[in-house]
């Protein structure tokens, strides 16, 4: 079993969510989505990102971005860092991947490519609405579902978990429940496990 603690905020998580499925696949092993906010992280235990993002070291940054492009050619998809809204306040989209359970998947990369594809605002009741309308999910439906205090309560216990597991940001990956990897870049270590694993069962 993977478990993959995500948030739709971080372009990183964008490119591990889209790479991370073949690989399941490939080995016949099943994800359990676990979406998380991570603002909560970082607030909680990791608040260097926001220092990081006010005095940003220039160079860092210019090799990053071209760091994030050479990634997203390599795995097909359209990222851009958003010129409108970054960060993002990423909460009523991953109350929605908790609403959705497991037709999460769907929606998920619509959240994705809206925010880092198309520079949508994700926070927006109505960028939402038109993905649920896009997804055939109903508007009303899902908002009424994300404003229940159980998926609220489900968000916040997800996040609780992935730190007190280890994790301190998005995405936390879990191989067999301890074997943890962060981050897009590691999945080839975790396509390594994975061969290890298999082999071990024959």
């Amino acid at each position: 079993m993977i478990e993959f603690f995500f948030d739709c905020s971080s372009p990183w998580t964008y490119l591990a969510f889209h790479n991370i499925q073949p690989l399941a696949k490939e080995f016949n092993t099943d994800i359990a989505w676990r979406p998380i906010l991570v603002g909560g992280i970082f607030n909680s235990m990791n608040p260097s990102v926001y220092a990081s993002r006010e005095t940003p070291v220039p160079a860092k940054a210019r090799y990053t971005k071209k760091d994030l492009a050479d990634w997203a050619r390599s795995a097909g998809i359209a990222i851009q860092m958003p010129p409108t809204v970054f960060p993002v306040n990423s909460v009523k989209a991953m109350r929605g991947c908790i609403w959705l359970g497991l037709d999460m998947v769907p929606f998920a990369r619509a959240v994705f490519e809206a925010y880092w594809g198309d520079d949508r605002d994700i926070s927006k009741d109505e960028v939402l609405g038109e993905i649920c309308m896009r997804l055939g999910i109903d508007p009303a439906k899902f908002f009424a579902g994300i404003g229940r205090q159980a998926i609220k309560d489900q968000l916040k216990a997800n996040t609780d978990e992935v730190m007190a597991r280890g994790g301190f940001g998005s995405p936390t990956i879990y191989l067999d429940n301890t074997d943890m990897y962060f981050g897009n870049d590691r999945l080839p270590l975790l396509r390594e496990a994975l061969l290890r694993r298999r082999a071990g069962a024959t």
